[in-house]
């Protein structure tokens, strides 16, 4: 089959999938720097590349189930606070130990956005589900146009964060907020807080958002201040 005989509605698809992907990666690219930040700049950049290779790789299995997966009850309540413990994590100051070898915490951090874009991704993936069609073709073809997309965001905010130490907080938030919209859409309390609290979901974004500045720069004071004088520089 040639390339223009191609039917036009799997490049509809296509489009539709990488479109969906973009708008929906700003997320993912902030969790992908935040998570190479404390990495040498040569790591950095595997880490962006790899890390944002196996979230993709990691998106097209999930949105082949992403259906089943989001009618589980209590599955974003436990995404949620997996979440909220993520961006309080990514907010402490690493510690520079020369026994750690850079080895290791470059594959921590891939470790890392890994488990955060496979939590965030449960919503994001049924929409790029469904414009697949159920083809999987499409779903690796969309997501892996978009990942130099993701690379690129990635990398830009890596330079921001160098420049500007309050985006490392902003970015935390976003994960906080994400937290927070996530949990009360949860299967097992939805329909209740539908019901009884329909503007509750703004308010638990805000809450998750707060809670993860909040914890993250108090644990971070407690972390700096155990540090031994002769070790801070």
């Amino acid at each position: 089959m040639g390339f223009f005989s191609i039917p036009d509605h799997f490049w509809v698809s296509l489009t539709q999938i990488v479109g969906i992907d973009m708008v929906l990666s700003g997320d993912n690219a902030v969790v992908i720097a935040l998570a190479a930040n404390s990495l040498p700049p040569k790591q950095q950049r595997m880490a962006v590349v790899w890390g944002a290779g196996a979230a993709v790789g990691m998106r097209i299995v999930l949105a082949t189930i992403a259906v089943a997966l989001l009618t589980l009850p209590f599955l974003k309540i436990f995404g949620a606070a997996l979440l909220l413990w993520i961006g309080v994590k990514l907010m402490l100051p690493e510690d520079e130990n020369k026994d750690i070898q850079s080895g290791e915490n470059l594959i921590s951090a891939i470790k890392t956005i890994m488990l955060a874009d496979a939590v965030m991704s449960l919503d994001n993936v049924i929409a790029v589900a469904g414009a697949a069609k159920g083809s999987v073709l499409l779903l690796a073809l969309g997501l892996g146009i978009s990942i130099p997309i993701v690379i690129f965001g990635s990398t830009i905010l890596l330079k921001l964060m160098e420049r500007l130490p309050v985006v490392i907080v902003f970015g935390a938030a976003l994960l906080g907020y994400v937290a927070g919209e996530m949990a009360v859409t949860d299967p097992y309390v939805h329909h209740w807080v539908g019901s009884h609290m329909p503007g509750v979901h703004r308010i638990a974004a805000i809450a998750g958002a707060v809670t993860v500045v909040i914890a993250g720069k108090m644990l971070a004071k407690k972390k700096l201040a155990e540090i031994p004088v002769g070790d801070e520089v």
